[in-house]
């Protein structure tokens, strides 16, 4: 079973760090310096099996609404639903008002979004040397 909650302690922190590090960083090689703006003002989230953090995303406000951000699962947690259980929590937790909900899409994942509902919108963008697209939840 998956479960997943806020980050509570700078142990959790630290090991969601560490999976994006491992995604982000070194699977996907994108610069490290951009990976860690907005750590402070984000709201982030592990998701766990067995009481072993797994994967990790977070949420933020912006002056467009609330993005939702760096999505990372471990490769051996992957295509076991781990990212749509964050998905479904952030999407429950962001302030329920007339502000939007997005998040900036990798190509590789818009499936994966596009299978939960969300709608892209605008031209394909490059970011962190990754194709990606603007999606929103509302």
């Amino acid at each position: 079973m998956i479960k997943v909650k806020l980050v509570e302690t700078p142990e959790e922190l630290n090991e969601a760090h560490k999976i994006r590090k491992e995604v982000f960083v070194i699977e996907q090689n994108c610069p490290e310096d951009i990976e860690w703006e907005f750590e402070v003002e984000s709201y982030h989230y592990v998701a766990l099996i067995n009481n072993k953090i797994v994967g990790t995303a977070r949420w933020r406000a912006t002056e467009k609404g609330y993005k939702l951000e760096r999505f990372a699962v471990t490769k051996l947690y992957r295509n076991q639903q781990v990212g749509a259980a964050l998905l479904k929590r952030i999407i429950a937790d962001v302030p329920q008002d007339e502000k939007p909900v997005y998040l900036h899409a990798q190509l590789a994942a818009k499936n994966f979004y596009l299978r939960h509902n969300l709608l892209p919108k605008g031209e394909h963008f490059w970011e962190g040397g990754i194709e990606h697209v603007k999606m929103y939840v509302r």
